[in-house]
């Protein structure tokens, strides 16, 4: 029997998927989150044998619990889920350890063949998201540009940005410049909606 930790903080869906995975004859759902703590938490308590994971959840994304699982219980193989599968995204969540990587088109029957592939210890990732990933290339950002253009994302003045960076507000006009430079736009909302669609901002 796999058991699985479900984490996905749209409620609906996540019960959803546990009525349909526990028509699995080999798998069973031990455990529910709907925050990214909550899913850590669960974890270390159930050590589960795959945890399910949605991309962005309140509390910590699916990236940083994956990170936080493979400390706490590295037995446990981690998936994610997501509607987000921007390059970035996919690049940042393999850095991390995952072992799988979809979208949230796909069926609960190819969800339950995917748990068991990475149960058995086997990398899968959607064929569309790796040629997205190929085509998309690296981030031309530095990881301090990247920084400030996610500081900056909610439109925030470059004095309360500079503020929350704890940089001069000079400094972080710099850095906004180069990165809308280097993202080839002509305004930071141009840059941050760039680098969102690729992954390369949060």
């Amino acid at each position: 029997m796999i058991r699985v930790l479900l984490a996905e903080d749209e409620n609906l869906i996540r019960g959803a998927l546990a009525s349909l995975l526990s028509l699995e004859e080999d798998i069973e759902v031990v455990a529910q989150a709907s925050t990214g703590k909550e899913a850590v938490a669960m974890a270390c308590k159930h050590a589960p044998d795959v945890a399910v994971l949605d991309l962005l959840m309140p509390q910590g994304d699916g990236i940083s619990v994956t990170q936080a699982i493979a400390a706490k219980v590295p037995s446990c193989r981690c998936l994610i889920v997501t509607s987000h599968g921007a390059p970035g995204n996919f690049k940042r969540a393999l850095a991390a350890g995952v072992m799988g990587f979809a979208s949230k088109n796909l069926s609960a029957r190819d969800l339950a063949d995917i748990i068991r592939t990475v149960h058995a210890g086997r990398r899968y990732v959607e064929p569309s998201i790796t040629a997205n990933a190929i085509k998309a290339g690296e981030s031309p950002l530095t990881a301090r540009e990247a920084d400030i253009l996610h500081l900056a994302s909610d439109g925030a003045p470059v004095s309360e940005v500079a503020e929350r960076a704890v940089l001069t507000p000079g400094t972080v006009r710099n850095y906004l410049s180069s990165a809308i430079s280097k993202l080839g736009v002509s305004n930071r909302h141009e840059a941050v909606s760039k680098a969102r669609e690729h992954g390369w901002i949060r």
